[in-house]
């Protein structure tokens, strides 16, 4: 017998992929009611993802201590005081070791499905998910240009689906909860309870329903909560100050930033697309993932901040100066990042692109803000890169609610920014959308 996740299937054997009764042991008693079980599923879920992703930041601080000799912070977001070619051997050493182990894990062993299959049911087996969220840490921690906010949204759901067997969560509610987990995996790394929650709510479930909504914000505070119990709390990039800046110049800027990255965005997003469709696979990982891990090192001889998960090249805009000589710079760590982001994807990586897609944002809306000040503005940089970074977020996720509020809480923002942050973001989605399709109908009209 089976247990559906969701959707409905028109047979009674599950699918290769669908949790089994005798994978999770399924069917055990329930504790107390459907409502019961759901929200102890919930508690302990958060407790459990919240001291997963307090030790998994701290093994990216250490592998980053090891290969790189420097731990990233707000004051070092990345490792330019390293010398060039330790770069360069550390890319190569991460990108060869994780080649071989992608290659064994996916050649040999069972398929890990994404989060969001798991959300529809598939299986996330129980070691290879860990070999594989370990994996992404590594290379983060070496230097590879991905994000880390996959690999703690993949052992969320991972853990979801056993706890929610030993808890006897309703088959009709098990996909919430592994959404929630999700959700809380991301909450978790970047202590970001929103984020975490909207995650789940918003691009996951698409459910806004009282309930979902509540136990998202749930998990999703307690494993923020549990994690800075283990790793600590601060922000994680710095912004200056940017206290009651809420005029008529900074809606301006807004509404300008918000179209063009919009673009940009939409343009993140087809790239990313692509990338994650033509990913290497089989034996080419063994050589596409150490040459781009050796493209990025030459790459990282002169523009280091293209290394990591994108703090760096975060931090450079929302640290910018208002001189026109530093515009080449952030377009230069731009176009970089992007590049080498999708050429790692490409290569067979597996990792996340919401805290590349922050760097590019905040890159382009520094460079945005430079104009804007020589033209008619008089805020701090860093509150245009931060609008930029939102703006571009919420178009290449086509997430506002998530976008932003994932800025924000990285940045300790003030919340009055949500004003112009917020049209921004709305700004950016509906350019982004308008861009997508107009790709999508000249690709179709081109067949």
């Amino acid at each position: 017998m089976s247990v559906p996740v969701a959707g409905h299937f028109d047979n009674d054997e599950a699918r290769p992929d669908e949790i089994r009764e005798d994978d999770l042991g399924a069917g055990r008693k329930p504790w107390g009611s459907r409502a019961t079980a759901m929200f102890c599923s919930v508690v302990i879920l958060g407790v459990l993802i919240g001291v997963c992703g307090g030790l998994l930041t701290l093994m990216l601080y250490g592998i980053e201590h090891v290969m790189l000799g420097f731990v990233e912070s707000p004051e070092l977001p990345g490792p330019f005081e390293t010398h060039p070619w330790r770069r360069v051997a550390s890319l190569l050493a991460g990108a060869v070791a994780a080649a071989v182990a992608w290659w064994l894990l996916r050649t040999r062993t069972r398929a890990v499905p994404s989060v969001r299959k798991a959300v529809q049911g598939a299986l996330m087996p129980a070691w290879q998910t860990v070999v594989h969220v370990l994996l992404q840490i590594m290379i983060v921690g070496c230097g590879l240009s991905v994000g880390r906010e996959v690999a703690p949204r993949e052992l969320g759901s991972m853990l979801a689906q056993r706890v929610c067997a030993l808890t006897g969560v309703h088959r009709r509610d098990l996909r919430a909860v592994v959404a929630m987990a999700a959700g809380a995996g991301l909450a978790a790394v970047y202590n970001a309870p929103l984020a975490g929650g909207f995650f789940a709510v918003e691009i996951l479930l698409v459910d806004v329903t009282a309930p979902t909504v509540c136990l998202s914000f749930l998990c999703s505070a307690v494993a923020a909560w549990v994690a800075t119990l283990i790793k600590g709390t601060h922000a994680f990039y710095l912004i200056g100050e940017v206290h009651g800046l809420f005029t008529p110049d900074t809606m301006g800027f807004a509404l300008v930033a918000g179209l063009c990255a919009g673009v940009v965005g939409a343009l993140f997003r087809k790239g990313s697309s692509w990338a994650e469709s033509r990913k290497a696979s089989g034996t080419a990982i063994l050589w596409q993932l150490p040459l781009a891990g050796l493209v990025t090192g030459v790459v990282a001889i002169w523009i280091p901040q293209v290394m990591g998960n994108g703090r760096a090249t975060a931090q450079m805009g929302f640290s910018g100066v208002a001189e026109w000589s530093f515009i080449p710079l952030l377009a230069l760590s731009l176009v970089a990042k992007a590049a080498v982001t999708l050429m790692t994807i490409r290569a067979g990586a597996s990792g996340g692109v919401l805290t590349p897609g922050i760097a590019i944002g905040s890159s382009l809306g520094c460079i945005l803000g430079i104009v804007w000040v020589h033209w008619c503005g008089s805020a701090p940089m860093g509150l245009y890169a931060l609008i930029g970074a939102c703006a571009l977020l919420s178009a290449s996720q086509n997430a506002p609610l998530m976008a932003m509020t994932l800025v924000m809480e990285l940045t300790e923002a003030p919340s009055n920014l949500y004003v112009p942050v917020a049209l921004a973001c709305a700004v950016s989605v509906l350019t982004g959308r308008w861009v997508t399709g107009r790709l999508e109908r000249r690709r179709a009209a081109s067949e």
